[in-house]
């Protein structure tokens, strides 16, 4: 598991291209992914400490993308998921579906530089 490396499930690559700023400037690296397959594959790759995950991006079905990457990473990463505060639902079924974090994008936002290193850290010690 690496800590400090994350995928970002996002397709919208100026909004990637900022968290992936950020990340660069604190020592950190992102990954952008456009697919929920493409996270898979990435994660196969290199197990992240976190995954972010954009809740607006085509085609997604969060419950079997938690399943999948469970079953893909031998520690589950982080997982940290953002969307449209007036999606209500869509932010509660993401906290049913057991993201770590959710959160509002401007929340998201808000927090993205003095939060981005905890949510690249693995929730569990591999040794554990």
């Amino acid at each position: 598991m690496s800590a400090g490396v994350g995928v970002m499930l996002c397709d919208d690559l100026i909004f990637f291209s900022r968290v992936a700023g950020k990340a660069r400037a604190a020592g950190l690296s992102v990954r952008q992914a456009r697919t929920p397959a493409a996270v898979l594959e990435l994660a196969r790759q290199q197990t992240p400490g976190g995954v972010i995950i954009d809740l607006h991006n085509a085609g997604l079905d969060l419950p079997a993308l938690l399943a999948e990457l469970k079953a893909a990473c031998a520690v589950m990463p982080r997982t940290i998921a953002f969307g449209s505060h007036v999606e209500a639902e869509t932010l509660r079924a993401a906290r049913k579906a057991g993201c770590d974090r959710v959160m509002p994008r401007s929340q998201f936002v808000e927090e993205l530089e003095a939060d981005l290193a905890g949510w690249l850290t693995p929730t569990a010690d591999p040794g554990e």
